[in-house]
């Protein structure tokens, strides 16, 4: 399929050039939770200049200073329909790079959605996972400027191989410390020895506690980065629900399921799968030509004499030299011009505002939806993409065909941006009542005697029931009683014998159980977290459904948003525009903005792990009132900030539709950009 859609790309590409690139960006953007991340773009505007670079569109009159001094003939380049085992070599790399698009966004899509389970299993707390994330933002910035400059002048199909080749080594380097730091150990109260559990049980003024221990055509290019994040995160949802240790541990020996804080999947084995594919998508490029013959042009050679060439050959270093001038020379002007138009500076604070709120968003939200509906990070996972990817992928193209159809100018596609947002915007606000009751968990969110009561302090979790018992109060094992509370170990909740083993095992006569109105004889308790209720669940498909319809809207308004952007500039100024935009996304929302949100997740943390040297770990539980509320909200209040310039944009754009000649006004976007070419 992708090789038969190759003529169809270059038809949409002459035709839709600059929004379809922005739209490449835009649906990676929100499709797989890399935020602002566009690096891809990179590889697509080199592979854009490779096909439409001058040798692929030169004449042979063009071509005169490239003649062989020998022979005074041009030099035989290959031509884009030249066969490579029986396939033409542009459709070649139109294959390899849209498999290189979809190696590129599934490994982004995989990372992103796997950054709780590295919490996990390296103890390491929210904000330092936003710092994990936007170092990619870091590395984009020091390699952008590198491979803007020397990819239009070397050899463009190795160059992105060498990308590829060394996103590949970046992925093994990610999945090197699971191998380095050994087995993961379970922070928990049970020891194996010889088949027989040692349970930690209430013991008068003695515990056999132990902490943890720890070893060391478009249509082809853009339909891949639309798979590549859904196979990303089908792949993140399949190695969630391995454990970490998967052939090295027996099932006997884990005792906690996927749902358990405590568990952690096998990340670094998609880690591996995105590693291998990156390298073998990169292998065509390494074998492909610096350039190609347009096809239907002629490659015919010509003579001419040696007083012809060397004039033209003098031309073209006195052309290239007077190119380079005139770059630098227009550098400053093009940056005072962006920064003087104020449509554009007001659409990069929108961007800023926009982005920073759903890079937020898409990379705790595997975590939220652990937390607050109880779901384990397989599941969580697999939802986010099953309900957002597709629709987001029908917005899109649904947005883009209606402003071809219809012929929208840039007022137009600015109203329609704004009121399509805005209504997006207004439905949000309803994942307010999308909530779960906190689950109980004693000395925590409820007291020992059940009554609701929210405390961050670690004495809260000694209780009458349980203060004759010695227990250390920094282990997170978390047991079930009978009468449906959650107690942080077996000793907390005042049990003092068992019976089993392995995830079996059953805690009898427990204290602080029976002290919450059960009998003697009833007070026992199982591994792990109560469960959460059913009107969980059904609380979980509303704010899916309502996450799925808020994604298709707000995909509708993403072309004619990018619409503004575009036609906001010159012919001359885009590609400096589109590249300080994305300058300007990535410094101020794609690396900050994960550290803010990490950071006022972890200040709704109640319970943390801990490590062996017992400083703190990762958060085990969290205030899930709190974390809704700033989960929630801070994309609410940068979200609503955003629509002050917005209003700002209206109002120029109106103003300067009154004063523009009538004509002018009712001409479509395409023409409008046509006409300042048409007058010079």
């Amino acid at each position: 399929m992708l090789l038969l859609c190759w003529r169809e790309w270059t038809r949409v590409w002459e035709e839709w050039r600059t929004p379809w690139a922005v739209w490449g960006c835009s649906s990676y953007l929100v499709s797989s939770g890399q935020s602002v991340r566009c690096s891809l773009e990179q590889g697509f505007l080199l592979s854009l200049l490779w096909m439409e670079s001058p040798s692929v569109r030169e004449t042979p009159k063009q071509t005169l200073g490239k003649i062989k001094k020998g022979n005074m003939k041009e030099a035989e380049k290959p031509r884009a329909d030249d066969k490579f085992c029986c396939i033409s070599k542009l459709k070649v790399f139109l294959l390899a790079l849209s498999l290189a698009f979809l190696g590129k966004t599934m490994s982004g899509a995989y990372m992103n959605s796997m950054y709780t389970q590295i919490e996990k299993q390296f103890n390491i707390p929210a904000s330092l996972v936003g710092i994990i994330n936007g170092s990619f933002e870091i590395g984009n910035l020091l390699l952008i400027a590198f491979v803007s400059y020397f990819g239009a002048k070397l050899h463009r199909p190795r160059i992105i191989a060498l990308g590829c080749t060394i996103l590949s080594f970046g992925c093994l380097l990610i999945s090197l410390p699971h191998f380095l730091f050994g087995r993961y150990h379970i922070e928990s109260s049970i020891s194996q020895r010889e088949n027989f559990s040692v349970m930690p049980l209430c013991l008068v003024n003695h515990s056999l506690f132990s902490l943890p221990t720890e070893e060391p055509s478009a249509a082809c290019l853009h339909t891949a980065t639309v798979i590549g994040p859904f196979l990303g995160l089908l792949l993140a949802s399949f190695c969630a629900e391995l454990f970490v240790d998967v052939g090295s541990v027996g099932p006997e020996e884990i005792t906690i399921t996927a749902t358990d804080a405590r568990w952690v999947g096998a990340w670094w084995l998609g880690i591996l799968i995105c590693a291998l594919l990156n390298l073998l998508v990169g292998i065509p490029f390494w074998f492909l030509p610096k350039s190609l013959v347009k096809e239907g042009e002629t490659n015919e050679p010509e003579e001419t004499t040696e007083k012809s060439v060397v004039p033209l050959q003098d031309n073209d270093k006195n052309e290239a030299k007077q190119n380079m001038y005139e770059i630098a020379k227009d550098f400053i002007p093009f940056l005072k011009a962006l920064f003087r138009n104020p449509v554009y500076m007001l659409f990069i604070c929108i961007t800023v505002l926009q982005f920073s709120a759903f890079d937020g968003m898409i990379s705790f939200m595997p975590k939220y939806l652990e937390q607050q509906f109880g779901k384990s990070a397989s599941d969580a996972i697999f939802l986010i993409g099953v309900y957002n990817l597709p629709v987001l992928c029908v917005g899109y193209f649904s947005g883009g065909l209606f402003m071809k159809k219809f012929k929208i100018n840039i007022y137009q596609a600015a109203n329609i941006a704004f009121w399509v947002s805005l209504l997006e915007y207004l439905l949000y606000f309803a994942a307010y009542w999308t909530v779960c009751d906190t689950s109980p968990v004693a000395g925590l969110t409820v007291s020992y005697e059940g009554i609701e009561q929210v405390s961050y302090a670690e004495n809260t979790l000694l209780a009458g029931c349980n203060r004759d018992c010695d227990c250390p109060l920094k282990i997170w094992d978390p047991v079930c009683g009978s009468n449906g509370i959650t107690y942080v170990s077996p000793c907390l909740a005042g049990c003092k014998s068992s019976r089993g083993a392995g995830k079996s095992v059953v805690f009898e006569n427990c204290t602080c159980v029976a002290a919450s109105g059960f009998s003697s004889q009833n007070a026992s308790a199982i591994l792990g977290q109560c469960e959460e209720d059913e009107n969980c669940d059904k609380m979980l498909h509303y704010f899916l459904i309502l996450s799925l319809v808020c994604s298709f809207i707000f995909s509708l308004a993403a072309m004619p948003g990018y619409m503004v952007l575009i036609r906001s500039l010159k012919p001359e100024e885009k590609s400096f525009g589109v590249g300080i935009h994305g300058l300007a996304s990535r410094v101020f929302a794609g690396i900050p903005s994960p550290i803010y949100f990490g950071a006022l997740i972890d200040t709704t943390c109640l319970k943390w792990g801990t490590m062996t040297c017992g400083g703190e770990g990762a958060c085990r539980i969290y205030d899930i009132d709190t974390y809704r509320w700033l989960y929630l909200g801070l994309p609410a209040v940068l979200r609503g900030a955003s629509y002050i310039p917005s209003s700002l944009i209206l109002l120029i754009l109106r103003k300067k539709q009154k004063s523009e000649k009538p004509v002018l006004l009712n001409a479509p976007v395409e023409m409008q950009d046509k006409e300042p070419e048409a007058v010079k």
